[in-house]
């Protein structure tokens, strides 16, 4: 039976130091190796010119490099660029590239699908097909910043984990490639530039905290009524809002640092008074700002946008209350590639 060949990006350093070293060769071998695959993204052995074709050749017997290719690109008349992004077992997700003034956002995907089941979401309607690898996360931002480059002529400024999937049900390896991102020998990115979004999954926003992460938190909340936010989002009656509550106290507690919440405000399901008081209330609980998100429809009449003297009441009402409101318009549309509306339906 033929061997497999391994994915050389799940080694660590040290283990492709012990690699070359078992084949008689020198250890610093491994950190040329790393810096090909991590700081300069090499996709062959043949790209690594500062290592002999024989070692290339050992390499190339060896080992296989995951990864992915931009199967197809979309760009929006607002600048915005959407990835059909293949994996090496041709799969596909989708990550987007965010123009505007004064900064260019990747917004990566973390699973093939997604474990939840947001109504609201045209990725919760795919089923989730698998995580993806710390190496296939980062290749997202790669390809992005070089898209960044080339058509804003600006590198990349900001990543949100707010593309398909829900990043804390893929925790180890979100963590590993967000470390690979901010590296020095990686991509060398400030955490404080890096922002991972969940629905909310309480159990592992305080694993976050224990872990002592530097990067930034979202929440995508959409109601402080627990009743309201299971007709949003129905897994949320095993992730209750005082659980929520409980583990985002524990976080600001031992890191500090604010969460967003991002809030969209839909027509007939959260746009009544009781609404924007039961938001004020959550937010009293932990310091916050609030991100009220333009809705982008996916198809069915069941959630619309909600008139836009709901939105001023939201606005008007948070900032009374002294907390901090943005309103995000959307970027994208035009392509699919706006939030909610990733569903690979190319």
């Amino acid at each position: 039976m033929k061997n497999e060949k391994r994915d050389i990006r799940a080694l660590s350093k040290e283990e492709l130091r012990e690699f070359f070293e078992h084949i008689g060769d020198k250890r610093f071998r491994g950190d040329q190796v790393y810096e090909w695959l991590w700081n300069k993204g090499a996709h062959s052995f043949e790209a690594m010119t500062n290592i002999s074709k024989e070692t290339r050749q050992q390499l190339e017997q060896q080992f296989v490099i995951n990864h992915i290719e931009v199967d197809s690109l979309q760009k929006s008349a607002d600048g915005t660029v959407k990835n059909a992004v293949k994996l090496h077992d041709g799969l596909i997700v989708e990550s987007v590239l965010i123009p505007t003034k004064k900064r260019t956002t990747a917004c990566v995907s973390s699973q093939v699908g997604c474990s939840l089941d947001c109504k609201f979401c045209a990725t919760a309607r795919l089923k989730r097909m698998r995580n993806l690898n710390p190496d296939e996360i980062y290749d997202q931002v790669v390809a992005i910043d070089r898209e960044s480059r080339l058509y804003h002529d600006r590198p990349l400024s900001n990543i949100v984990f707010m593309g398909m999937g829900e990043p804390l049900m893929n925790y180890k390896n979100v963590l590993a490639s967000i470390d690979k991102i901010t590296d020095p020998e990686g991509l060398g990115m400030s955490p404080k530039r890096i922002t991972v979004s969940t629905s909310g999954v309480p159990k592992m926003i305080k694993k976050l905290a224990d872990d002592k992460v530097k990067f930034n938190l979202a929440v995508s909340l959409h109601s402080g009524i627990q009743e309201t936010r299971e007709q949003i989002m129905p897994f949320a009656k095993s992730f209750t809002l005082t659980d929520l509550r409980e583990s985002l106290e524990y976080w600001y507690e031992h890191t500090k640092r604010k969460i967003t919440y991002e809030y969209v405000v839909w027509k007939d399901i959260n746009d009544k008074q009781e609404d924007i008081d039961a938001l004020v209330k959550f937010c009293n609980y932990v310091p916050c700002k609030v991100n009220l998100i333009e809705y982008n429809p996916i198809d069915d009449g069941d959630f619309q946008q909600a008139p836009t003297d709901a939105i001023d009441s939201y606005i008007e009402q948070l900032e009374r209350n002294r907390i901090p409101v943005t309103v995000r318009r959307s970027r994208g549309k035009d392509i699919d590639a706006a939030c909610g509306q990733l569903a690979n339906k190319h």
